[in-house]
């Protein structure tokens, strides 16, 4: 990717390969890249089928192995909230920022990950941002930090958010099931 070679900090977004746009998200980061407390930064964006942010440096995907490569060297990684997604930012060094997907505004069939997001934010495994606001604060926090995660150790507990994952995703449904009734015909 040409423009990565200058200096500032490096914060990655990425919202998976799901089909379903994510502007929502798109807009926020564009939103915040404008702020004066994100001068310098250098912002890399894996788009999917979302309109990308124009301050940014960005493609529909990017290869997994450079998509690791740049969550190593990022100050920052905003994800959506795939597991498989924040499992590879932990296992980059991060707690990631994670923005679920919304089946409300179209950005998802359902709300699965609203669901989860909740829960693995509850056992600090990630830092949830449910609005604008919130992933503003989120990343400037995550400029002001010490050291770049990836300079760090790593970010502990990957076993932890596995085990956290399975336990939700693979966890019978919290609502009674339901019975299908046969139906009788006159």
């Amino acid at each position: 990717m040409t423009g990565l070679d200058g200096g500032g900090d490096l914060v990655v977004v990425s919202v998976g390969t799901d089909h379903h746009p994510f502007n929502r998200l798109m807009g926020w980061v564009e939103s915040w890249l404008a702020r004066p407390e994100a001068t310098g930064v250098r912002c890399v964006v894996q788009a999917g089928t979302s309109r990308p942010p124009s301050s940014a440096i960005s493609r529909s995907l990017v290869p997994h192995d450079e998509l690791m490569d740049l969550m190593r060297q990022a100050r920052g990684v905003v994800t959506h909230g795939g597991p498989a997604t924040i499992l590879d930012a932990r296992e980059a060094g991060h707690v990631p920022i994670v923005v679920p997907r919304r089946r409300s505004l179209g950005e998802h069939v359902d709300d699965h990950q609203v669901a989860f997001c909740r829960r693995v934010s509850e056992e600090g495994l990630i830092k949830l941002a449910a609005t604008e606001d919130e992933l503003f604060s989120l990343l400037d926090q995550a400029r002001r930090a010490e050291a770049p995660p990836a300079q760090a150790a790593a970010a502990p507990g990957i076993g932890a958010f596995i085990a956290c994952a399975q336990r939700l995703l693979l966890a019978p449904p919290r609502h009674a099931p339901i019975r299908l009734m046969a139906h009788r015909l006159p």
